[in-house]
């Protein structure tokens, strides 16, 4: 997301930082650059005129000419205006007493609205709360099977009435329904149409005005660009939206939705879709939303992101073999599982401050799916105490992963090593250790890739060897 505009603001602070002395011609000009750039992201033209004026008159106000960093003291000011540009925003969702809270989402079709409300549901079911999604969408077809097969996934009851026509009726019914079932949450998923016109509005205000919903948000496709905004704004005259929410986010590589439609609507972003599987969905933060922007990573979204793929008591498991030399392959696989839930190793690597702007754009995540099938393909033991490999093992486990022996060779070396380096991060602190990934991450990453699992390593000597096979003896 926001690839193209990270490059090109990137490219004008740079600029700004090699003059030197700069004067207010440089800095006018620098804005220009970053008001052509926010417009080629397809910003609303207003907004990023505004957005550079007042860029301008703070640049200005805070003497960045006579600033012996000039570039950074732009990054500093652009990201205050670009937080200012999206948020405020809160995204907690306010549960009414007693229950149950309603909330209508609306939209058009293509925008992903009946997946967004299975989304949100598989969300509030994660707080604690009983969701119940409502069909009301009548128009499309195979909408009412769709959030069905949805609900089903995610094991959230679905309330329908098949056959029938009114909307209106169907979202008062699964109120009630909601009411004698117990569940404290009730979301709509009402229909939409190609564009905007008269019946759908209609529809969308009659079954509010029916069952009065607590929060009313829009779903937008990112990738529309100044066409969501335009549409957040007509459905904001007719229902007064609460926010919007907009999915495909980490499909837009420009941006300009997110950057416009707060400023444009005087509504919130509270959610963007980042992913197609239903636990894709995140709060927005303009604040981290403006830091990956310019570049600058997102270390709250990553950490939070961890903390809900890895299990504490299990990271304290991992945390003692570490210190104690004894990581095995099973744990390693454990935590290459995890780390993939995460997302994709650029995106990952993008929200480590100082290292999302200088990543290339071909890192091959295909590396660690062909780490996984060489472990997998290794038995328990192998797993256990990789010196049990010699090479007919080795042509094996090479053989039932699609993979040479060389490579198989090269991740249990590979591994060996990175289990040496653990044992001496585990006395680090976490800051330490951090600093260290970073560097790590500059030195060995830079090449697009993935570390790749052949590596170059010492020969063993005679004595060594002997002691290799001795072991190996011993533990068959």
């Amino acid at each position: 997301m926001f690839e193209a505009l990270t490059d090109k603001l990137n490219n004008v602070f740079r600029n700004l930082s090699g003059r030197g002395k700069i004067d207010e011609s440089n800095v006018r000009e620098a804005l220009d650059q970053v008001r052509r750039a926010l417009l080629e992201a397809d910003v609303n033209l207003e907004v990023a005129r505004k957005f550079c004026d007042n860029c301008l008159q703070k640049a200005l106000g805070q003497e960045v000419i006579n600033s012996l960093h000039p570039g950074q003291v732009m990054v500093k000011i652009c990201h205050d205006e670009l937080v200012s540009l999206m948020g405020p925003v809160d995204t907690r969702i306010y549960y009414v007493q007693p229950g149950p809270t309603i909330i209508l989402m609306a939209g058009l079709q293509g925008s992903g609205k009946t997946t967004t409300c299975a989304k949100l549901a598989k969300y509030i079911l994660g707080q604690g709360r009983k969701p119940l999604m409502v069909a009301c969408d009548l128009q499309r077809p195979a909408a009412i099977e769709q959030l069905k097969v949805l609900g089903e996934q995610i094991g959230v009851p679905v309330y329908l009435e098949e056959g029938e026509k009114n909307p209106v009726k169907v979202a008062r019914n699964g109120v009630t329904a909601a009411l004698k079932g117990g569940q404290s949450v009730v979301i709509l998923d009402t229909a939409g149409r190609l564009h905007v016109d008269e019946e759908m509005m209609g529809q969308v205000a009659d079954v509010a005005q029916t069952v009065k919903p607590h929060q009313i948000y829009l779903v937008c496709d990112a990738m529309t660009g100044q066409d969501a905004v335009n549409s957040a704004k007509v459905f904001n005259e007719r229902l007064e939206l609460d926010g919007v929410i907009l999915t495909k986010f980490d499909s837009d590589a420009r941006g300009g939705a997110a950057l416009s439609v707060k400023e444009v609507t005087g509504k919130p972003i509270k959610f963007i879709g980042v992913g197609e599987k239903l636990d894709k969905i995140e709060e927005f933060h303009p604040d981290r939303m403006a830091s990956r922007i310019l570049g600058m990573g997102d270390i709250v979204t990553l950490v939070e992101k961890a903390q809900q793929q890895f299990d504490a008591k299990e990271m304290e498991k991992t945390q003692a073999k570490m210190a104690k030399g004894s990581f095995t392959l099973e744990d390693f696989l454990g935590q290459l599982r995890s780390m993939k839930k995460m997302g994709s190793m650029k995106d990952i690597l993008k929200m480590i401050p100082g290292l999302g702007s200088q990543l290339p754009a071909d890192i091959d995540d295909g590396e660690m799916h062909r780490m996984e099938a060489i472990i997998l393909s290794m038995t328990k033991k192998e797993r256990r105490n990789p010196d049990l490999i010699d090479g007919s093992r080795r042509r094996r486990i090479a053989k039932g992963s699609g993979a040479a022996p060389e490579d198989v060779s090269g991740l249990v070396k590979s591994f060996v090593q990175m289990r040496s380096m653990m044992k001496q991060m585990a006395n680090l602190s976490f800051m330490d250790r951090m600093r260290l990934g970073s560097n790590l991450s500059k030195g060995a990453l830079m090449t697009g890739k993935m570390p790749k699992i052949s590596v170059q390593s010492s020969r063993l000597s005679s004595r060594d060897k002997l002691l290799k096979r001795r072991n190996r003896k011993k533990n068959r």
